[in-house]
């Protein structure tokens, strides 16, 4: 992969938004594409199907197979025009793509086509996988989410990382996501900064919530603690972070794990990527009594989702520890420090007391992302898909007292059992509007 190739390096069009029309011209101009499809141009199928923040996404389909293509608008398709952004974070998630399938082979999409200065990709299309949080919403459980996450988050961090990395390597990757600041303001303001103020575009679940939005506006121990963690954001280039890993980047079968949608990634904390795998995962249990239609019937699942979560970190944690302890080349911690019995006892000690840190930036990157969720911008459709607006509240309330705790109280939890225990206490939690 080349780490230096530079934004709309690639490809010959001049940029235009794609509709129908234009893109199936544009296809069938592209032999290897109009082969994968099959059949006659104008027999394919073509729908628009993007229901996400920021781009249009379009099915493809011919005699023989069926793509995915994606292209970004210069905009923030969840607010419009008036909120301009570079295209550019095209570039950055083809780069992220071609980098994780080769980490993690298997766990991506495989990228078929990429065209810089129109913003566009095309990739294999992903049938009859789903959206992993749709299924959540429907009490899904998926027997092989643990293994394949934990494997991308362990493969694609621990190999972007100084563990594995030369100081050189290391740098050379930093400065190929750098300029990728645009989707990172995004995140600096949507998680970090604006649902502890006034900001024009926050919205909640009103009037149950607005109590609630307003203790969290004044809370200067909470200010505080999102303060440290934007921090640890801003300032810590660990690992090549996907930037954006919920469960609606996710696309799931029973049999099979893909992650999609990387135009967020750039190197910064470890523990934002597991946090908001994790947070999501507590969310869609947290939202689950919303969908219920007798009480007790999603018990099973929402079982599943704990154990999930336990698993999430677990798994990642042993296969981290594992690759750090077979495969560790990088810079950080040379094992000619370490040499002889005494101090490969000492070095694991020390993986240990990392892995111990690593926990606690997941904690609290957990309960941001979770706070954003529901007093931000974007919202979860795992609490938005819930009809009855005080039922709805009080799962966003759940949620909120849980995260709170979370960020104020992180070295408290000190396991996942931990973090777990405190989800299934808050269950049945009834808030002052409830009662």
């Amino acid at each position: 992969m080349n780490l230096q190739a530079q934004p709309g390096s690639s490809g010959t069009s001049q940029y235009r938004i794609l509709r129908e029309a234009d893109l199936r011209d544009y296809l069938a101009g592209l032999p290897a594409i109009a082969a994968e499809l099959g059949g006659a141009p104008a027999d394919w199928s073509i729908s628009e199907v993007g229901d996400g923040n920021l781009n249009l996404v379009f099915i493809v389909k011919g005699k023989r197979g069926g793509i995915a293509v994606k292209q970004a608008l210069p905009y923030v398709r969840l607010v419009g025009e008036s909120w301009p952004l570079p295209l550019s974070r095209a570039h950055y998630e083809h780069l992220a793509l071609v980098h994780q399938a080769r980490l993690a082979p298997k766990l991506v999409p495989t990228v078929l086509h990429h065209d810089g200065p129109l913003a566009l990709t095309a990739m294999e299309l992903l049938e009859p996988h789903i959206i992993m949080r749709k299924g959540l919403i429907e009490a899904i459980s998926y027997p092989r989410f643990v293994e394949e996450i934990s494997t991308f988050l362990a493969q694609t961090l621990f190999f972007s990382s100084d563990l594995a990395l030369s100081a050189a390597e290391k740098k050379l990757g930093i400065a190929a996501f750098a300029g990728n600041h645009a989707l990172c303001k995004i995140t600096e303001d949507l998680i970090f900064t604006d649902p502890y103020r006034i900001a024009e575009q926050n919205r909640w679940t009103t009037p149950h919530l607005d109590a609630t939005a307003a203790a969290f506006r004044d809370d200067l121990d909470l200010h505080v603690a999102i303060s440290r963690l934007k921090l640890k954001f801003l300032a810590s280039p660990e690992a090549l972070i996907h930037g954006d890993l919920h469960t609606g980047s996710i696309m799931v079968t029973e049999r099979e794990t893909r992650v999609i949608d990387p135009e967020f990634a750039f190197y910064g904390p470890m523990g934002f990527d597991i946090g908001a795998v994790i947070g999501n995962l507590i969310m869609a249990y947290l939202a689950s009594a919303g969908h219920e239609r007798s009480a007790g019937e999603r018990a099973s699942f929402e079982a599943w989702v704990l154990e999930t979560v336990e698993g999430v970190w677990n798994e990642f944690a042993r296969k981290f520890v594992a690759l750090w302890r077979s495969e560790a080349r990088g810079d950080g911690y040379p094992v000619s420090l370490f040499a002889g019995e005494t101090g490969a006892v000492r070095l694991e000690a020390e993986r240990q007391a990392y892995m111990a840190r690593l926990f606690q930036d997941t904690v609290g990157f957990a309960a941001a992302k979770t706070i954003r969720r529901i007093l931000g911008l974007a919202h979860n459709i795992d609490f938005e898909w819930i009809a009855d607006e005080k039922q709805r509240a009080i799962c966003e309330a759940r949620s909120l007292k849980l995260a709170r705790r979370m960020m104020l109280e992180t070295p408290s939890f000190t396991t996942i059992g931990a973090v777990t225990r405190a989800v299934r206490e808050l269950r049945d939690w009834q808030p002052d509007f409830a009662r």
